[in-house]
C-alpha cells in the first residue's frame, strides 16, 4: 500500500505547476499531513528530486520521472478523442480517470506538447439510448 501510495504522491507532485502544501496533498490521498512528511522524506532518501519550503509546500523538479511523450498530429487527435469521448459520458464513473490521464499526458509531452494537445478543437457527443 505504502508503494502505491508513494508513486501517488510522485504523480501529484510532477502533476502541479506549482508547490503543493502538505495538507493538500493530505487530502487528495486520504492520509494525514504526517503521513505526507513522512513518504516525502521516503522518496527524498530514494533522491526523488523533491523541494519543500515551510508555507509554500512541495514541488517535484521538472522533467523527473518520464521523458516527454511525442505523438504525430493523427496518434495525438486519436487520444485526445478518445478521452473527450470518455468524459463527455457522465455516470459512467470513468469522467475524473480521464481528465487524470489527459493531464499526466499533456505533462509528460512537455510544455509546448500539452499545450498543443490540450488546444485541439475536438468535440466528442455521444447519443442517450431510448428506454424500451
Amino acid at each position: 500500500m505504502k508503494t502505491l501510495r508513494l508513486f501517488a504522491l510522485l504523480d501529484q507532485l510532477r502533476l502541479a505547476h506549482r508547490p503543493v502544501s502538505a495538507e493538500v496533498l493530505a487530502q487528495r490521498l486520504g492520509v494525514s499531513p504526517r503521513t505526507i512528511y513522512r513518504d516525502v522524506a521516503s522518496l527524498q532518501a530514494m533522491r526523488a528530486p523533491i523541494r519543500g519550503e515551510s508555507g509554500l509546500g512541495y514541488q517535484l523538479e521538472k522533467g523527473y520521472f518520464l521523458p516527454p511523450l511525442q505523438f504525430d498530429p493523427d496518434e495525438m487527435e486519436a487520444v485526445m478523442l478518445g478521452l473527450r469521448l470518455v468524459m463527455a459520458r457522465d455516470g459512467e464513473g470513468l469522467h475524473d480517470a480521464a481528465e487524470r490521464v489527459s493531464g499526466k499526458v499533456a505533462a509528460a509531452m512537455g510544455k509546448d506538447g500539452g499545450e498543443r494537445f490540450r488546444a485541439l478543437p475536438l468535440l466528442a457527443v455521444t447519443r442517450q439510448r431510448r428506454a424500451g
